[in-house]
């Protein structure tokens, strides 16, 4: 039952990647600071933020499956969801629906992520040197 348990975890190899996780993270952050914009934002501004949150860990999760280069595309698609949330979050802080405490940890997170996802990148471009068949 043990090792069910641990195949089961491990199935899908994003679910190991710390970006994956620190994605979703960002996910709930945006959820939760979102929820105190004012109630005629919900059809535009908000939504639209937690689409592009939302895109950053489905990039990742959808690239894990395919081969290097093409993970690579993924996840360039992911960090470009990552400059989305960068004009939401100054969007939302503009129009004074983000103190700036909150838009600076937004932008904390959005800078992290850019790192580790391209720190992988960069990982991914060098294992995948010399491999014809992923090219």
């Amino acid at each position: 039952m043990e090792n069910e348990v641990e195949n089961t975890m491990t199935f899908f190899r994003f679910e190991d990647l710390r970006v994956y996780h620190k994605a979703l993270g960002y996910v709930e952050w945006v959820h939760s600071n979102t929820s105190l914009f004012p109630e005629n934002e919900m059809q535009s501004l908000t939504a639209k933020f937690i689409n592009a949150a939302q895109a950053i860990p489905l990039q990742i999760a959808e690239g894990s499956s395919r081969n290097k280069t093409q993970f690579i595309y993924y996840l360039k698609m992911a960090k470009s969801s990552i400059r989305e949330c960068v004009v939401y979050t100054a969007i939302a802080s503009g129009l004074n629906y983000m103190t700036e405490s909150t838009r600076d940890e937004s932008r904390g997170q959005l800078m992290e992520l850019t790192k580790m996802i391209g720190a992988l990148i960069g990982s991914l471009q060098r294992s995948n040197q010399g491999h014809y068949d992923d090219k």
